[in-house]
């Protein structure tokens, strides 16, 4: 997984890449001269006492040393070029395939598991790409080419590298093995941890009311425990690699420099030529532990590719038609025919036998006891979620036909939980209909009855909104999400139980706006309270996921039980 992505993801930046071969190419190429310069400098101008030779042959080396640095930069300049704009890409095409999941996908991965894998997992591919560019290129030539010329300067010790080469490797085998596991269970911690903290922060005023700030600390402590364990087993074999390799290349030089004084001693090498022999053997292993810790990079990546690569991989059950259907013939008609539908797993249905029609401009009210499946069937019309039987038609075109973006367009939604967006009052209607005008915007919160509250915020249409709507109460919050799906001009309001927080007064004052204002438009009202809906063209009653009734407010008293004794219950408690 790991290696099919990045050849994905970087084969648009290859000429980048080329330039990071090249350029490091040449930056090993001078490295491995340099010992040889140093060695002609010791053997033949400090032994002989030409200064000039000293002189020439050090200019030599002081300009490779220069281009050696320059080609290092240009190549690590332009693998930082393609690993970053390949961590962008990897996002920008993990936020595309997040943004198309229906909640079914989002519940199964989680929110933060999501959130981690478009942040600390990209990282991690990004940041092997980049080491990778530059260290899987010199680490092969340094310890290669650092070989071919220790062999030159002097063979009688080459056995010192046939064996210090194998033991850094089995050591780095070892360590690294031991890595893997823990590098998978560590991102699952993280998302443990992500997790928690999001909970706690979405849910503070829950903690908050029933004193559960401890056991929250607890719960989080324990998530937090649980990473710091893992990462300090991960730190603790990381820690290990560098000095058993330190260990290693001393006890090579060390026997370098005692086998090697040997044959010094008996005039059958020369002392410029044993340094360089130490210098070679030095950047062979150092190329050997460039490896190594590149292979240490490489479990940890290969494990946030295979996370990535599952996102990329899932396909949304909102599946696009062939042939989508981009016009309505029948624009602000609503129709439930058959529908069916079940939750992944469950073992019965939530909604079953569900037929009605509304015609455009009409209103139509589903009301049900708690659990009878009225988020789900409004659910169904912008088709945040598919039927597993029948069939939902907006406009006279089955939902799973329409082209979405033409389907969304024509609806507008305030959910159960509006939700505000880090910004302005103005930005957050606009997300409706960014072209519209301040006009437009103090229309539509007219008849939200949204109007006096943000006269009267600092800055009116200027105001400043925080994440989530957190400065303004339940009431303005819902107020402002009914605005600005009205500024979203659909042919089909829904409202899901989107009048809860609001006032008798108020409510009444906000469906006559809507329905003096807004003739034309079909409504579809979830709704708990029996003096929201009295007055709807026609009421859907539900019961265990089944229609118990249709028909007006009056029909329904005098056929429907079930509407009956909710009516009689709210009248008993206002009484």
């Amino acid at each position: 997984m790991l290696g099919k992505l990045l050849i994905r993801y970087l084969k648009t930046y290859r000429w980048l890449l080329v330039g990071v071969l090249v350029f490091q190419f040449a930056s090993a190429m001078a490295s491995l001269y340099l010992p040889r310069l140093n060695a002609d400098i010791i053997d033949q101008g400090v032994a002989q006492g030409d200064t000039g030779f000293i002189w020439s042959t050090g200019m030599v080396m002081l300009a490779i040393s220069l281009g050696q640095i320059t080609a290092s930069v240009i190549a690590t300049y332009f693998a930082a070029r393609a690993a970053m704009a390949a961590g962008r890409d990897i996002r920008r095409d993990v936020y595309d395939k997040v943004s198309g999941f229906s909640e079914r996908e989002v519940s199964q991965f989680g929110p933060g598991s999501l959130i981690t894998r478009n942040t600390n997992d990209v990282q991690q591919v990004q940041m092997l790409a980049m080491m990778g560019a530059t260290m899987l290129v010199t680490a092969p030539l340094l310890a290669i080419g650092g070989v071919i010329m220790a062999l030159q300067q002097d063979v009688g010790l080459s056995w010192l590298i046939g064996v210090s080469v194998p033991s850094l490797l089995i050591v780095a085998a070892l360590i690294i093995s031991r890595m893997v596991p823990l590098f998978r269970t560590f991102q699952k911690k993280l998302d443990a941890v992500n997790r928690v903290m999001r909970e706690q922060l979405t849910g503070v005023r829950v903690v908050r009311a029933f004193v559960r700030e401890d056991i929250e600390e607890e719960r989080f402590g324990v998530a937090n425990t649980d990473i710091m364990v893992v990462g300090r087993k991960v730190g603790s074999l990381f820690v290990l690699l560098f000095p058993l390799a330190m260990l290693v290349l001393n006890v090579t030089v060390v026997g370098v420099i005692w086998f090697g004084g040997i044959q010094v001693d008996a005039g059958t090498v020369e002392i410029g030529t044993l340094f360089a022999f130490m210098q070679y053997v030095g950047q062979i292993l150092m190329g050997v532990l460039m490896a190594s810790f590149m292979t240490i990079m490489i479990p940890r990546a290969a494990v946030s590719a295979e996370r990535i690569g599952e996102v990329l991989a899932s396909e949304s059950t909102l599946t696009r038609a062939a042939k989508p259907v981009t016009v309505f013939p029948a624009p602000g008609s609503l129709a439930f025919d058959g529908v069916a539908f079940t939750y992944p797993g469950a073992e019965s249905p939530v909604l079953e036998g569900i037929s009605f029609e509304v015609a455009r401009g009409e209103t139509v009210a589903i009301v049900g006891s708690t659990g009878a499946g009225k988020t789900t069937l409004i659910s169904l019309i912008p088709r945040l979620f598919d039927v597993t039987g029948g069939a939902v038609r907006v406009g006279g075109v089955d939902v799973r036909e329409a082209d979405l973006d033409e389907l969304w367009k024509g609806i507008g939604l305030v959910p159960q939980r509006p939700f505000l967006f880090t910004g302005t009052v103005a930005s957050n209607l606009r997300f409706g209909r960014e072209e519209a005008t301040d006009d437009e915007l103090w229309k539509a919160l007219e008849i939200a009855q949204g109007k006096d509250f943000v006269l009267e915020m600092e800055g009116r249409l200027d105001a400043r909104i925080a994440q989530g709507g957190t400065n303004v109460s339940g009431g303005q919050r819902q107020r402002l999400a009914i605005a600005r799906a009205i500024l979203h001009q659909p042919e089909i309001l829904v409202f899901d139980d989107s009048f809860s927080a609001l006032d008798l007064s108020t409510d009444a004052r906000l469906r006559q706006a809507l329905w003096r204002e807004l003739p034309e438009v079909t409504k579809v009202v979830v709704a708990q309270r029996v003096s929201t809906i009295t007055d709807a063209d026609r009421i859907v009653v539900l019961e265990n996921g089944r229609m118990a009734g249709v028909g007006t407010h009056e029909q329904l008293l005098e056929s429907s039980t079930t509407y009956r004794e909710i009516v009689e219950s709210q009248l008993g408690v206002e009484a």
